[in-house]
């Protein structure tokens, strides 16, 4: 009898582990979901930025031509250590673009230039709290996978460590975005 409810009592507490590595699995996914959609929208908003710099910097085509190729990269790269690395990239080269408004003044004062450089000011907020919330549930997930005695239901159900999502120093240096007159 004791036996029984001894067995009973070990399948309940696997079974909560379980469903414990399954609700901090799919956590992550939603919050990989979320980096993944404030990305997108950055990665729409860079050729509007380009196009509005074109305009008034027809002889600074490397600049303009590298954040294209970063914003290419970072949107076909995978997993969250890639896509940090080229995001990184992408976030060097518009810092890259936006020095260039410094040197033209009517570029400065372009109000469509100044709308995007607030939406994307914005944007890499939201992309710095998605991040920083990414990384807590991978953190308490594979803190779990890790621990006794959850690391054995972990290895016999096939949960794996996820990667965390880096910026290469983004973070530290997110783009300048300063509005003239703000």
């Amino acid at each position: 009898m004791w036996e029984i409810l001894a067995l009973l009592a070990l399948a309940g507490a696997g079974v909560l582990v379980y469903n414990g590595l399954v609700r901090l699995r799919e956590t992550a996914e939603t919050a990989w979901s979320d980096i993944d959609v404030q990305l997108r929208r950055r990665h729409d908003l860079v050729p509007n930025v380009v196009e509005a710099v074109k305009g008034y910097t027809e002889h600074e085509r490397g600049t303009l031509e590298a954040v294209i190729a970063a914003r290419s990269e970072a949107m076909s790269a995978s997993g969250p250590a890639r896509r940090g690395d080229a995001e990184g990239s992408l976030s060097g080269a518009i810092r890259s673009l936006f020095a260039l408004s410094e040197s033209y003044p009517e570029l400065r004062a372009s109000e469509r230039f100044r709308q995007l450089q607030e939406t994307l000011s914005v944007l890499e907020e939201d992309i710095s709290q998605a991040r920083r919330y990414y990384n807590a549930v991978v953190r308490d997930y594979n803190t779990r996978i890790g621990q006794v005695p959850s690391n054995v239901v972990a290895r016999t159900f096939g949960f794996r460590e996820r990667e965390f999502f880096q910026l290469d120093g983004a973070e530290r240096d997110a783009p300048s975005v300063r509005l003239e007159g703000a």
